[in-house]
């Protein structure tokens, strides 16, 4: 039954585009294993799988809008690192990735468009 699927849901509670995020996919039916974030960041390894899956490049998963991007000089970082280098030191600051990214194990997204949850995670 559709309304049984659970999706991992990664946020920050505090975060508003995250709040919309969480009630849209709510209304939709589904159930939501929440992980903030700034208390549990995914491991470098599971960062990699995410973006990998969801078939966008791993800049997008940056929070460049967050006081810590901007704090830790990310602009330049992703100048001079590798993109494994990236990966490993936002798995250190859940501040420093976009939320939410959201994911059923197969499909993934960051972020929070409408439309893109029309197309993703309707019934």
């Amino acid at each position: 039954m559709f309304g049984e699927q659970m999706l991992t849901f990664y946020h920050y509670k505090r975060c508003g585009t995250c709040m919309k995020a969480r009630k849209s996919l709510i209304s939709r039916g589904y159930r939501l294993k929440e992980i903030d974030v700034t208390i549990t960041p995914p491991s470098a390894r599971a960062l990699a799988t995410l973006i990998k899956k969801s078939g966008r490049p791993y800049t997008d998963f940056l929070n460049r809008s967050g006081l810590q991007y901007r704090a830790q000089n990310m602009k330049e970082k992703v100048k001079s690192l590798t993109e494994k280098q990236i990966i490993s030191l936002i798995s250190l600051d859940g501040r420093l990735i976009k939320r939410p990214i959201v994911t059923d194990g197969k499909n993934v997204t960051v972020g929070f468009k409408e439309v893109e949850y029309d197309q993703l995670w309707s019934p």
